[in-house]
């Protein structure tokens, strides 16, 4: 048999070149794992000490035992916060889909080129611009006096709305707001997922007469759950932990009727200075978050479809 017919045969390793290789892989995300452990493990094994100590960052912690886990159940304001944040939630994540997937298929049509580009980066603008500056124009188009809303909604006959001093608007005028700002980010994402589905599946729809309610119902919505599970899970982890768009527009008001269950935690930890407290109830946030994402990964085994 000559050299050429022979099988060419693969040349392992040694075990020295794969233990070089490993420890140059290791070095290689050494900063990687230093900068998590650094600024997400540590800090919440700090947090979970924290909740049995009362902590005043100007003086040495005391051993508080069960105090801080125990005030849980009496702090009033706590639970109006974690209210506040789960209607704030439900607002936030069914309003940021439901329009962001209406701006991607609007935006998905076939357009001229300049168009898509110029709807696209309108409605993403939001996104990249700074929370304060638009929460300050926002308190501008909301005031009850001199608000633009206002002036168009008396244009016809309608009376000022508080939009923003009111228990009963304010948390709507939070929610129309985050809205506003957050749906262009989803509205990317669910036109990547959009720009996935294949066109012969339509194109197939369409030479069987299906009309363009079917093709939504039965190839754009099915395929489309994968993204908006993926949406639905980051927007509400988002949504439970908002901070900036309520303090800025409302600062938790009136009253406590906007406060965010992160702005609680600022204000205990931050202000009072009761960082055992503040890590409980923090604490308290991580387990909830945690387990709402379990739930949602259940359930979604029902309707996100993969094929």
């Amino acid at each position: 048999m000559s050299q050429a017919s022979q099988p060419m045969s693969v040349r392992t390793p040694r075990l020295s070149e794969r233990f070089h290789e490993s420890i140059a892989g290791y070095l290689l995300s050494l900063p990687a794992v230093a900068a998590l452990v650094a600024f997400l493990v540590l800090p919440i094994l700090f947090a979970l000490v924290l909740i049995f100590f009362d902590y005043s960052i100007l003086a040495p912690p005391k051993w508080a035992g069960l105090d801080n886990i125990q005030r849980l159940f009496d702090d009033k304001r706590l639970w109006t916060a974690y209210r506040n944040s789960f209607v704030m939630s439900v607002g936030c994540v069914a309003g940021n889909n439901l329009l962001g997937l209406l701006l991607a298929m609007g935006v998905n049509r076939r357009m001229p080129k300049i168009l898509k580009y110029i709807f696209r980066t309108t409605l993403f603008f939001p996104v990249i611009t700074t929370t304060a500056s638009l929460a300050m124009v926002w308190r501008l188009i909301l005031t009850q006096d001199r608000g633009i809303m206002n002036w168009l909604i008396g244009t016809i006959g309608l009376g000022p709305v508080p939009w923003l001093s009111s228990p009963h608007w304010a948390m709507g005028s939070a929610i129309m707001f985050d809205i506003w700002k957050a749906s262009g980010f989803y509205m990317v994402i669910y036109l990547a997922g959009l720009q996935g589905i294949p066109e012969p599946l339509y194109e197939a729809a369409k030479i069987d007469g299906a009309s363009q309610w079917q093709l939504t119902r039965y190839i754009t919505l099915p395929l489309i759950t994968p993204t908006a599970f993926f949406c639905i899970i980051i927007s509400t982890i988002g949504a439970i932990q908002i901070f900036d768009n309520a303090y800025v527009l409302t600062r938790g008001g009136p009253g406590d009727a906007t406060r965010t269950i992160a702005m609680y935690i600022y204000e205990v930890g931050f202000k009072r200075f009761e960082m055992g407290y503040a890590a409980t109830v923090s604490t308290l946030l991580l387990i909830i978050l945690v387990a709402l994402t379990l739930l949602q990964f259940r359930g979604g085994r029902r309707w996100v479809h993969y094929d």
